[in-house]
C-alpha cells in the first residue's frame, strides 16, 4: 500500500504514521506544511527508504500516486485557528476538495477525521452519529466547526456524485505525547502548567466536561475505519466523561500536588457537554479505548518533562 497522510507531522497524525510504518509493505508519504505540525514528530522516519515527506499546503492541488489517504490535515487547535480563521476554514474546504480530487484521479480510498465540534454546543447528551449538531455559523469557532461540517459534506458528495470510498471520522478529545505544549487546548495546559509549577487555569464555571482519548487508541480506531466497510460518519473517542475541575484535580494529584487551581474567563461559544456514543464503532469495527486517563496523563508528563526540560523531582 502507498499511504498518504496529510498532516502526518502533527500530533494524531506523526502517531498514525509510526503505526503504519510498523507494517512492512506499506510505503507512507507525509505532506505538511508545518503551521502547526513539527518535523521532529517524524525524525525517527527520515531518510527510512519506504518514508516521504513533502512540505506542501493541501489548499494547493498535489498530483501524486497513491492507494488510501488519512486527510488529517486541519489546524485543530483554538488557539491556532481564531489566529489564523480564513486559513483554517481554507484548509477544510479547499484542502479537502483537493484530497478528494486526488481520489477521484487515482482511484484512492480517503479518510477524513472530522470532529465532535461539528455537534457544536450539543443538545442531546451522550452525541450519537443521527444528531445533526448545534452549531453557531458566526462564532469565533465556526471556521473549524463549520468547515469540518463542510468537509464532511463535500466527502459525502464524492461519494454519491463519483463513487469514491470515503471514510469520516469524528474524533472527539484526544491527547498524549507529541501535542503542542501551549496549543490551548486543556490537557497540555494543565499538564504544561502543573510542571512549570504554575496555577492550573480552569475556564468558568469548570463544571463543562470533555471526554479524552489516549492518540494510540485513537489511532488504533482511524485505521480500523479505514480499513473496513463503513463510510461513517463514526464517532472515536473515549466515553469517559470528566469536568474540567475533575481534570485539574486529576493533574494536580498525578503531576504536582503543590499547584493551585485558579478559575479564569471562558471563551465563547464553549461547548459545556462533550461525551461520545461509541455504540457505532464498538459493533462496526469492534473498537473501544483501552488507555484511562489516570494512565494515559503520566505517558504525556514524561514527553511534556523531556521538551519542556525540567526533570522529576525524587
Amino acid at each position: 500500500m502507498r499511504i498518504l497522510v496529510t498532516g502526518g507531522a502533527g500530533f494524531i497524525g506523526s502517531h498514525l504514521v509510526d503505526k503504519l510504518m510498523e507494517n512492512e509493505k506499506n510505503e507512507v508519504i507525509v505532506v505538511d506544511n508545518y503551521f502547526t505540525g513539527s518535523k521532529d514528530n517524524l525524525r525517527k522516519w527520515i531518510g527510512h527508504p519506504r518514508f516521504e515527506l513533502i512540505r506542501h499546503d493541501v489548499t494547493e492541488p498535489l498530483l501524486i500516486e497513491v492507494d488510501q489517504i488519512y486527510h488529517l490535515a486541519c489546524p485543530a487547535s483554538p488557539i491556532f485557528y481564531k489566529y489564523n480563521p480564513v486559513k483554517t476554514i481554507k484548509t477544510n474546504v479547499i484542502g479537502t476538495l483537493n484530497m478528494l480530487g486526488l481520489a477521484k484521479r487515482v482511484g484512492a480510498r480517503i479518510l477524513l477525521t472530522s470532529t465532535s465540534e461539528v455537534y457544536g454546543d450539543p443538545l442531546v447528551h451522550p452525541q450519537d452519529e443521527s444528531y445533526w449538531g448545534n452549531v453557531n455559523p458566526i462564532g469565533v469557532r465556526s471556521c473549524y466547526d463549520e468547515g469540518k461540517r463542510v468537509a464532511e459534506t463535500l466527502m459525502f458528495d464524492y461519494h454519491r456524485q463519483h463513487g469514491i470510498e470515503i471514510r469520516i471520522a469524528r474524533i472527539f478529545n484526544t491527547y498524549g505525547p507529541r501535542m503542542n505544549i501551549d496549543d490551548g487546548r486543556v490537557v497540555s495546559n494543565f499538564i504544561a502548567q502543573a510542571i512549570r509549577g504554575e496555577p492550573l487555569t480552569v475556564q468558568a464555571p469548570g463544571t463543562q466536561t470533555r471526554s479524552f482519548c489516549y492518540v494510540s487508541d485513537m489511532v488504533d480506531g482511524l485505521i480500523r475505519l479505514m480499513e473496513g466497510e463503513n463510510t461513517g460518519p463514526i464517532n472515536i473517542g473515549n466515553p469517559g466523561e470528566f469536568t474540567m475541575l475533575e481534570l485539574a484535580e486529576n493533574v494536580k494529584e498525578l503531576i504536582n500536588p503543590n499547584v493551585e487551581i485558579t478559575m479564569v474567563e471562558n471563551t465563547p461559544d464553549d461547548p459545556r457537554q462533550r461525551k461520545p456514543d461509541i455504540t457505532k464503532a464498538t459493533e462496526l469495527l469492534g473498537w473501544e479505548p483501552k488507555i484511562k486517563l489516570r494512565d494515559g496523563l503520566p505517558l504525556m508528563e514524561d514527553d511534556f518533562r523531556l521538551r519542556l526540560a525540567v526533570p522529576r523531582k525524587n
